[in-house]
């Protein structure tokens, strides 16, 4: 079989050999779009071949679904060896939001319970690249792009929008730009103000009040 693009398919390795193709796909096709699923299930553990139509997704479903439990089998999922994405360190096994990381930040609260990292991910990528997204448990996450004209675009778009997690739950979301003041924030806070008509404390006025004091006695 021939595959129209390496950077797209992954390897899933340790798959119970009774899986279905169609269960399979099921695992990985909140991460975008399936081209196909070749599975091989002859002999246990079964293996497979599954691409994306886009190599970011392939990306995601990797970072994610490594590790991932299922059936009682921990599924090994990696891409094809000489495959994949060449730029910078490899990423740690496990599952979590890409380490990737930007000045690019915006915050976004609303989100639904059943929110994943990924959802977040997948409806932001409307305003451009996305290279991290996280949630945490009261409803805001966070996202990251690799330029300012993605964030502000999100800012901007993504504001007050629909986003509907992987379970279902819908909410609207708020979209706002982070740290937009700090700097400004950290100047004010660096010098403090005097109360006006406090006098400043110096030990050697001190010491020439006290010396006035006494010769005038």
């Amino acid at each position: 079989m021939s595959y129209r693009n390496n950077d797209c398919r992954i390897y899933v390795g340790n798959l119970p050999v009774d899986i279905r193709t169609k269960e399979l796909e099921e695992i990985f096709e909140k991460f975008g779009k399936i081209v196909f699923a070749d599975l091989k299930n002859r002999r246990s553990p079964a293996f497979a071949f599954i691409e994306f139509e886009d190599p970011r997704d392939a990306e995601d479903a990797v970072q994610a679904r490594d590790g991932y439990e299922y059936s009682g089998y921990r599924l090994r999922v990696e891409f094809p060896r000489g495959n994949g994405p060449s730029r910078g360190p490899p990423r740690s096994r496990g599952r979590g939001p890409p380490s990737r990381r930007s000045q690019y930040r915006v915050v976004v609260s609303g989100l639904p319970p059943t929110g994943s990292w990924q959802d977040l991910k997948d409806h932001m990528r409307e305003a451009g690249d996305v290279c991290y997204a996280d949630v945490s448990r009261d409803g805001t996450g966070v996202v990251e792009f690799t330029c300012h004209e993605d964030m502000m675009y999100a800012v901007r778009k993504l504001d007050d929008t629909r986003f509907r997690s992987h379970e279902g739950d819908v909410t609207y979301i708020s979209v706002k730009e982070a740290n937009v003041s700090r700097s400004a924030s950290r100047s004010r806070s660096y010098s403090p103000r005097r109360t006006r008509g406090s006098p400043t404390y110096s030990p050697a006025n001190r010491h020439r009040s006290r010396s006035r004091s006494r010769s005038r006695s």
